[in-house]
């Protein structure tokens, strides 16, 4: 029997494909009611959460819990660098990951912390407390309703704030992507979630006996299995399920593939439309046999098609909306043109990442630090009109002046970075104006929750690289804030 011959159609992997598709609304229906009764839930292909994760240090403290919530609110990602995974857990709940770290001791800040990771905020700092006195929770003394003196427990300053807050520098400078790269996928840390969002599409939707699928094997996604060109078939490929939201891309010039192939030809699809059998827009690539390649996929360069077919005067990919991703094996290339790399029988395409590249640059690292860092020791600084922890500095350890080497570390790693220098801290709501200045002059209180918000504000805009800056809150409560005049009112480091 040759490969032209005919072979019996499997039409329960064909209503499988639909069903996992939800092109069987009625079958996908049931499906889900059926997972929703045993205690399960059906997966949602979200873009958003695609995206890679916030690596979180300090997550347990009073500004690194409410940086983790916030970025969960806005759809992020959110890995946890904590010492003590069963006290986190109960501080964090369950919606995060939680990897163990401590920053102190860089042999911990391994490729298994960084894996997937697009950013890091950064809100680790000695404990400081009352040497005695104050209400059993502290009130009086974070509202700053009276004085206690202060007293810094556990580790030393020199150890957290600088040499803690360089570790981690250092090791994020090994493992962040490329400064204007977004991972969409990141297949060296594995999860349920990715896994579960692809799919096969072979030729069995076309009558055809061809068979693969996507798994998750030693740090990679492995596409493989095997293409036929009986019952006229000859294609093979994985296809997500539609993201919602899908991915934006705008401002990106392309898509960048890792893949270790095994010699053969691939096409990479991108869909924004969200039907089952639409138009997508193809890239045809080689594969080196049993080697490590990029692959680069500039979105000018990708083709309208249509089940192989070019589609002429068709508008150009809308990268703000990318619904679905798909890889493949065809026998054909494009208009019935043949695959020259094409041959029929097992393959194997592994891919590391996918992700965009050519985008603005953004910040990838937010150090929270502290307004002061640069008074002590200061010409013309008169300490009674000082903060307590610029005029306690070296009773404390000397607390600011690693804060000010830890921040330095930042400055000079080549990471793009954001630096907070919030003034005293309080337990109040947000809510108020908020006032940023550089030079390291002013004075004031600010509450926890804005300076997480700035935390997260920051990651989002292009504005906020490689600036350092002193915040307050106003006078006044606003309705909202303009993050970007904010941001863009600063002026870059030097």
């Amino acid at each position: 029997m040759t490969q032209k011959n005919s072979a019996k159609w499997d039409l329960g992997r064909f209503i499988q494909t639909l069903t996992f598709f939800e092109v069987i609304p009625l079958v996908s229906w049931i499906q889900n009611l059926f997972r929703a009764n045993v205690g399960g839930s059906p997966k949602k292909a979200d873009g958003a959460r695609q995206v890679a994760a916030v690596l979180v240090a300090g997550a347990t403290g009073g500004v690194g819990r409410r940086v983790v919530r916030r970025l969960l609110e806005e759809g992020y990602t959110v890995r946890s660098l904590v010492r003590n995974l069963d006290k986190a857990r109960a501080i964090l709940g369950n919606e995060i990951d939680l990897v163990f770290g401590d920053i102190t001791k860089p042999e911990t800040l391994n490729s298994c912390v960084f894996a997937g990771i697009q950013a890091v905020i950064c809100s680790t700092a000695v404990r400081v407390q009352p040497v005695e006195g104050d209400t059993p929770n502290r009130q009086k003394y974070y509202q700053g309703v009276k004085f206690y003196q202060p007293e810094v427990i556990g580790d030393t300053p020199e150890n957290v704030e600088y040499q803690g807050v360089k570790n981690l520098v250092e090791a994020a400078a090994k493992y962040l992507p490329k400064p204007g790269e977004k991972i969409l996928f990141d297949f060296t840390h594995p999860s349920a979630e990715i896994e579960s969002i692809w799919g096969a599409v072979d030729d069995v939707v076309m009558g055809g006996v061809s068979e693969s699928n996507l798994r998750l094997v030693e740090g990679t996604a492995l596409f493989s299995g095997n293409v036929s060109t009986t019952n006229s078939g000859g294609f093979a490929s994985v296809r997500t399920k539609n993201l919602s939201p899908p991915f934006n891309l705008s401002g990106y010039t392309g898509i960048e593939l890792r893949v270790k192939g095994d010699g053969k030809r691939y096409k990479f699809f991108l869909r924004t439309d969200e039907r089952w059998d639409g138009v997508g827009y193809s890239y045809s690539f080689d594969t080196v046999a049993n080697t490590w390649i990029d692959v680069r996929v500039p979105f000018s360069d990708l083709i309208p098609v249509f089940r192989a077919k070019t589609i002429k005067d068709y508008p150009p990919i809308d990268t703000t909306k990318i619904s679905s991703v798909q890889l493949m094996l065809s026998k054909f290339e494009y208009d019935n043109a043949l695959n020259p790399k094409f041959s029929p029988g097992s393959f194997a395409l592994q891919i590391q990442s996918i992700k965009a590249y050519g985008g603005e640059i953004l910040p990838q690292f937010v150090l929270v630090s502290s307004a002061g860092v640069t008074r002590p020791g200061r010409p013309g600084i008169n300490l009674d009109e000082e903060p307590p922890a610029v005029r306690l500095n070296e009773q404390l350890g000397g607390i600011l002046t690693w804060k000010l080497k830890g921040e330095d570390s930042l400055r000079k790693s080549g990471i793009p970075y954001t630096i907070i220098r919030p003034c005293a801290l309080t337990e109040e709501p947000k809510g108020k104006s908020l006032i940023f200045d550089q030079g390291d002059n002013i004075k004031g209180k600010i509450s926890r929750e804005d300076v997480a918000e700035i935390c997260v504000q920051a990651l989002k805009y292009p504005q906020a690289r490689n600036v350092t800056f002193e915040v307050k809150e106003g006078e006044d409560y606003t309705g909202s804030i303009e993050w970007q005049r904010l941001f863009a009112n600063l002026q870059a480091d030097s």
